[in-house]
């Protein structure tokens, strides 16, 4: 719907503007696109505002409704909540290698997961380097930002798998 904030636009328009103005996203597809469009459509979120048929396939344009943009906005106005859970997928990784192997297992999967963070963070920094963008080089930051907290986590976790493996195996 932020896409559609500046004026109505046609799926083609609208995935081109999101792999444009989000670089270092995930690029959508079409089928994305367009079904996102049906659903928002239904949901009286946008509605179509025209057909243009400009040397090809029909192209149906939307624009965001009245009630589209409200929601817009109480999306834009409303904070993320900060890691709701505890843990997460590499946590549980460790906890079930404790319970269904050894320490060693926890050590080796928190060494190679490592290997594969740093090889990421290289890739990024290499990546933000050569942005062309700022929003792209603010990506590459994010993401950066990220992997960087998960090495903390696991250098930390490294220096507690005794006492992990002590207390989940017991």
């Amino acid at each position: 719907m932020g896409l559609l904030s500046r004026g109505p636009q046609h799926g083609y328009e609208l995935k081109r503007a999101h792999d444009d103005r989000l670089p270092a996203g995930k690029p959508l597809a079409y089928g994305q696109v367009y079904a996102t469009l049906a659903r928002l459509e239904r949901d009286g979120l946008v509605v179509s505002v025209g057909a243009d048929k400009a040397g090809g396939p029909e192209r149906t344009s939307y624009g965001l409704t009245d009630v589209g943009r409200r929601s817009l906005h109480e999306w834009l106005e409303s904070v993320e909540p900060p890691a709701p859970f505890l843990g997460g997928v590499m946590f549980a990784k460790v906890v079930v290698a404790l319970l269904a192997a050894d320490r060693d297992t926890a050590e080796r999967y928190l060494m190679s997961q490592r290997e594969a963070h740093m090889a990421r963070m290289r890739q990024l920094t290499q990546h933000k380097q050569q942005a062309t963008s700022a929003a792209e080089a603010a990506s590459a930051d994010y993401t950066i930002a990220h992997l960087d907290a998960d090495l903390r986590w696991m250098q930390q976790t490294m220096a507690r798998v005794d006492a992990l493996n002590e207390e989940i195996t017991g």
